[in-house]
Parts: C-alpha cells; sequence; structure tokens
C-alpha cells in the first residue's frame, strides 16, 4: 500500500497496528478483535442517553442473540435499523460493536437492533444470512412491543456485515415479508471473485487486504481454497456483486475509504443500483483506510465519515 495516500490523522495509528497472521488461530484473533474494540471505545466519552435490552430470537430452530438500543428521550415508535457487524464473515460480535451501535443510536435517532450473529467457518453461508433474516422478521413482527414503526425498516452494517445487509436487503425484496425502506452500508464485502484493481492495491498486513478477503470468502463459502473462491459462482444473497437484478431494492448509502480494497466494488455496485433506478448515496473518503472512522475514532476524517453516515441514515429513516 502507498502510505502517501493514507490520510495524515490516520498514519500514526496505522503503525501502531500489529503485523500478524490472522488466520492462524481464529480463537485467539476473535479474542484480540474484541479486546481491541474495547479498548478503542474505553476511550471515547461515554454515551449515557441510550438504554439497550438483550434478547434471544428463535429463527428455523437457531437462538439468535439481538441487542435493542433505544433512545431514553423518545417514547414514540421510531424507524429500526438492523445492524450487522464486520469481520470477514468469521469475526466480530455483538459485544465488540456496542459502542458504536450506541453512537450510532445517539446521533441517528432510531431504534438500533444488533445481531450476534453465527460465524463461519464454523457456520458458512447461509447460515449467518438467516440469522439475520431471522432478526429482521422478529423486528417487524414485535414492532409494537420493541417501540418501532414497522414501516420504516432499514438494515445495514460494516465490511462483512454490509455485504450480510445487502444479501438482506436481495432476500426481503425477493421473499416479501419485510419492507425494507433504506440500506446502509459500510465499505461492504460483496464480491467473492476480489479482481478489481483496487483489490490487488491493498497487500498491507496491518489492514485488511486481499490475502484476509479472499480468506474470509473462502470459509463463508464453504470452499476448500482461495483459488477457488476467486472463481466460485456464489449466491447472490452471499455475494451481492454477482445480483443479475437490482431492481426494486431500498435506496442505499455506501460510505467507504479511498485506500480500501473494495472501493472498486462498492463503485461498481452503486453504478449498478442506480442503473437500475435505485437511489444511491456514495461517498469516498479520500485518504482513508478499510474500517478507518471505527479504528481511529478521533481522526478528523473519521469525524467527518462518521458524520457523514448517520445523516445519511437519519435522512434514510425519517
Amino acid at each position: 500500500m502507498d502510505l502517501t495516500l493514507v490520510d495524515p490523522g490516520l498514519k500514526d495509528a496505522l503503525g501502531l497496528m500489529p503485523e500478524f497472521d490472522i488466520w492462524a488461530d481464529l480463537d485467539k484473533t476473535r479474542a484480540m478483535a474484541r479486546q481491541r474494540s474495547i479498548d478503542v471505545s474505553s476511550l471515547q466519552p461515554s454515551v449515557d442517553s441510550v438504554s439497550s435490552m438483550d434478547y434471544i430470537v428463535n429463527h428455523d430452530d437457531v437462538n439468535v442473540p439481538v441487542r435493542v438500543y433505544r433512545p431514553k428521550v423518545s417514547q414514540a415508535p421510531l424507524p429500526a435499523l438492523v445492524w450487522i457487524h464486520g469481520g470477514g464473515y468469521c469475526f466480530g460480535s455483538l459485544e465488540a460493536e456496542d459502542y458504536n451501535a450506541k453512537r450510532m443510536t445517539e446521533a441517528v435517532g432510531c431504534v438500533v437492533i444488533s445481531v450476534d450473529y453465527r460465524l463461519a467457518p464454523e457456520y458458512p453461508f447461509p447460515a449467518p444470512l438467516n440469522d439475520c433474516y431471522g432478526a429482521l422478521l422478529w423486528a417487524a413482527d414485535r414492532a409494537l412491543e420493541l417501540g418501532i414503526d414497522s414501516s420504516r425498516i432499514a438494515v445495514g452494517g460494516i465490511s462483512a456485515g454490509g455485504g450480510l445487509a445487502a444479501g438482506l436487503a436481495l432476500l426481503a425484496r425477493d421473499k416479501g415479508e419485510v419492507n425494507v425502506i433504506f440500506q446502509a452500508l459500510l465499505c461492504p464485502m460483496i464480491d467473492n471473485h476480489s479482481n478489481t484493481a483496487s483489490s490487488f492495491d491493498i497487500t498491507d498486513k496491518r489492514i485488511w487486504n486481499r490475502h484476509s478477503n479472499l480468506q474470509g470468502w473462502m470459509h463463508y463459502l464453504g470452499r476448500q481454497t482461495t483459488a477457488d473462491v476467486e472463481f466460485f459462482s456464489a449466491s447472490k444473497y452471499a455475494a451481492p456483486s454477482h445480483a443479475g437484478d437490482l431492481h426494486r431494492l431500498p435506496p442505499a448509502y455506501i460510505g467507504i475509504g479511498s485506500v480500501d480494497l473494495f472501493v472498486d466494488e462498492n463503485r461498481a455496485y452503486a453504478d449498478r443500483l442506480q442503473q437500475c433506478n435505485v437511489s444511491v448515496q456514495l461517498e469516498i473518503f479520500a485518504g482513508g483506510f478499510h474500517g478507518f472512522e471505527f479504528f481511529v475514532p478521533g481522526a478528523a476524517i473519521s469525524r467527518l465519515a462518521r458524520h457523514t453516515h448517520y445523516n445519511a441514515f437519519r435522512k434514510g429513516l425519517f
């Protein structure tokens, strides 16, 4: 990666990130990722204006933990965002996403439903997507109890969570059981082929790169090798870039840094959505690497990105 392309406010933090093989020990990496999120959050201002409650959603005889966040000051039915954490389909958790979900709830003013979906490789596609779909159905069915406006339910996520959210929007459109009004996609992971120019540009081991990406897809799709992944015809619900028809999808916001391996596939997906008459707001933040706005929350570019994200979410929900 050409470090001259990285925003100056992010370079110091990038220098502190360790280089290690995240795939050598998945349990260790999952624990380290969770602890890192907690450590970063501990340095941020507390969010006292949001309450949360944990639930278990049973879908297809699988228990899916969800955490529902709500602004304390609002009693009226609110729009809801079913939010899906990132982690390459193999890492991440509801707990690691807790602070970001609280901050999002406060900033947007909606109900946020964070989903603790099952992870690959133990549970490859379609298990994670099925868990998220179960949470979406549950939110719609329990809208009155949860204080949700059932006519204003959106889906969203970051990285692999963004990929799951895009797949969820496709699945909801095709099943016709829940009318999703908006999709909030932050640097979504949507194409297992990983053959764009930007995917080859990112090789730095400190951030999500092409090697990591192919490993994640291999586990998510249940393939044996990364070479197989590059040419595998994945389901559109797993890899939304493969969807042939994007008509009748909800309006989308796509936010991503310019120094992110997904920037080309995200731009292409935004273009295709627009060609299918789907309203899209695409924001590319110059100098941002993958997930920068949450990895380095205090940087000016990170504050700008989150402000832009949350304004778009608010516009899409209210």
